[in-house]
């Protein structure tokens, strides 16, 4: 980049600089958006296609959601990373319409290009597509349909639409219900609100048997072991203690010395040591204990004191667990032993010590109102547990948003149709080109209803055309119905085909503000990547020259011969 006054060429940039400005670089920003929504838009819709994704160590990921793949490709184009920031946004925020919302951003910048063509302004476009996801946003609030935590049957539908284009979809019907169960199970209402961490549903996978033998654990597993062979294996109507010091002796701080002179005297030391561990653990078997967590060590003959009680013992438990474990059971977590009573004990109908293929982990079930749940994936290969985690996290997310939002709408590109034919009569009570701009905002949402007909093997234009003839008849929820062999189009709120209003929000908010960010940028400064000096780190001496790094040939030397 260089200026050119009264003849002398000044420069501003350093050497090796690309720079690329105006509708180049707009273009070219515009073109690899494009072509990381086109990588994913296959993989939408219950008849997408899956992705497998090598990354270079050679592990394989094979799956059709977007934040995943998104996430696994390794993108350089600086506007490629904008699309991927989307996804990571979208996934974030909802948990589930990653896809989505990549596709819309590329729709449209695909429109925008169009009207860059016809000579419109990135500035007038930007401002036309801030007022069309404004009126989007209204007409998802028209549309959508009240639910709240009390309607299971519709968060329900919500979790097996979201499910329906994964591996899983045989399946979606028990996951479902186990995510609406867990997420019900973690729900706390906080001053009229409903919030829910997610956090407190733990994720167990386990390669074996099948994923119908997937399981809602209403409480934890830790994946530890008993630690004294002599200690029962399972305990009924458990009275849990949650300690968090360690069940030994606590050596001093400082040195010392102890001068024994008999064998009396070191008798009466070991004893002395002996009878506090016992102390302990008889201070907790009085409290009525019969199980322990500990977060830290437990003594071999603590071990042993508490096997002869009948009292079961893990130890050196993660500090998270043993939140999630207080939760579950209602367990207070106590520091001091000797201060341990019978209200810090928590309550679980059923402790288990169980083996998972080669594990042994510790099964802590039938909690009476826990606030802290385990979901145990099961499937036939790694590949398929990966998948279902990552189709149970979505539907997790999506019944979390009803809980949060209490709003869903009908899926199938009836809400994005709806949503088309609203801007464009809103665009018609614009004056100037700012109503090209919507017109174009409502052309890009119609993407959704084109790919997944597209994607199932049907012809987009007649799709479309019939979706506008029953939107125009006052028929808002009629979407793509790839399972119906007569017209491929029904009303999706019959089919019980549902999506969080929340997840259409931001994806639309998403892509709007990734296409307008894009759209403003019309110059691309790029410097050189600056290279690292040949030998590494160590002084940038390359191999073999001794102590004469750097010198090799001695050029210019007075004919010395190279070293």
């Amino acid at each position: 980049m260089a200026m050119n006054l009264a003849g002398q060429p000044i420069l501003i940039l350093k050497e090796g600089t690309e720079r690329s400005k105006g509708k180049d670089a707009i273009q070219s920003n515009i073109n690899a958006a494009r072509v990381i929504a086109d990588s994913v838009r296959t993989s939408l819709g219950p008849r997408g296609l899956d992705k497998m994704l090598v990354d270079q160590f050679g592990d394989v990921v094979i799956t059709n959601d977007g934040a995943t793949i998104m996430k696994e490709v390794d993108v350089q184009h600086p506007a490629a990373k904008m699309m991927v920031e989307v996804s990571k946004t979208q996934d974030e925020e909802t948990g589930d319409g990653t896809t989505t919302s990549v596709i819309i951003t590329g729709e449209l910048l695909k429109q925008a290009s169009k009207l860059l063509e016809q000579k419109i302004h990135p500035t007038v476009i930007t401002e036309g597509y801030r007022k069309a996801t404004e009126e989007a946003l209204k007409v998802i609030e028209r549309v959508s349909i009240k639910a709240d935590i009390d309607d299971e049957d519709s968060m329900k539908k919500v979790a097996m639409t979201t499910m329906s284009t994964k591996v899983v979809n045989e399946n979606k019907a028990l996951l479902a219900d186990i995510a609406v169960q867990a997420v019900k199970a973690v729900a706390e209402n906080v001053n009229g609100e409903w919030r829910v961490d997610l956090d407190n549903i733990q994720i167990q996978k386990k390669k074996g048997e099948s994923i119908d033998q997937t399981k809602l654990i209403k409480g934890i597993i830790l994946d530890k072991e008993i630690v004294h062979s002599g200690m029962p294996k399972h305990v009924r109507d458990a009275k849990i203690a949650l300690i968090e010091s360690a069940l030994e002796i606590e050596k001093t701080e400082f040195d010392a010395k102890l001068q024994i002179s008999s064998p009396e005297q070191m008798q009466a030391f070991l004893d002395q040591e002996q009878k506090m561990l016992q102390d302990m653990v008889n201070k907790i078997a009085d409290s009525g204990a019969n199980v322990v967590f500990c977060q830290k060590g437990i003594d071999d003959l603590a071990q042993h004191f508490m096997a002869k009680k009948g009292i079961i013992a893990v130890r050196r438990i993660k500090k998270s667990d043993m939140e999630k474990l207080s939760r579950a059971t209602g367990a207070k977590i106590v520091t001091r032993i000797k201060d341990i009573t019978a209200g810090d004990l928590g309550n679980a109908g059923h402790v288990e010590e169980r083996k998972i293929m080669d594990d042994y982990m510790v099964f802590v079930e039938e909690c009476a109102s826990p606030k802290s749940v385990v979901i145990m994936i099961r499937g036939g290969t790694d590949l398929v547990v990966d998948e279902a985690d990552r189709a149970l996290h979505d539907a997790l997310c999506v019944v979390k948003d009803v809980v949060i939002e209490n709003a869903i709408v009908t899926g199938g590109g009836s809400i994005e149709t709806e949503i088309a034919m609203g801007l464009r009569t809103f665009a018609d009570s614009l004056s100037g080109r700012e109503q090209l701009a919507v017109k174009a905002f409502a052309d890009a949402m119609e993407v959704i209803p084109k790919t997944l007909a597209e994607n199932a093997g049907l012809d987009q234009i007649d799709i479309l055309m019939k979706l506008r003839s029953a939107h125009g008849n006052n028929k808002p929820h009629v979407g793509v119905n790839v399972e119906n062999d007569h017209d491929h189009i029904a009303d999706m709120k019959e089919a019980a085909v549902f999506e969080p209003a929340l997840v259409k929000k931001q994806a639309i908010k998403s892509a709007s503000e990734c296409a307008v960010l894009i759209l403003r940028i019309d110059d691309v400064i790029a410097s050189t990547k600056t290279e690292a000096p040949p030998g590494g780190p160590g002084g940038g001496m390359p191999p073999g020259m001794g102590g004469m790094g750097g010198m090799g040939g001695m050029g210019g030397m007075g004919g010395m011969p190279p070293m």
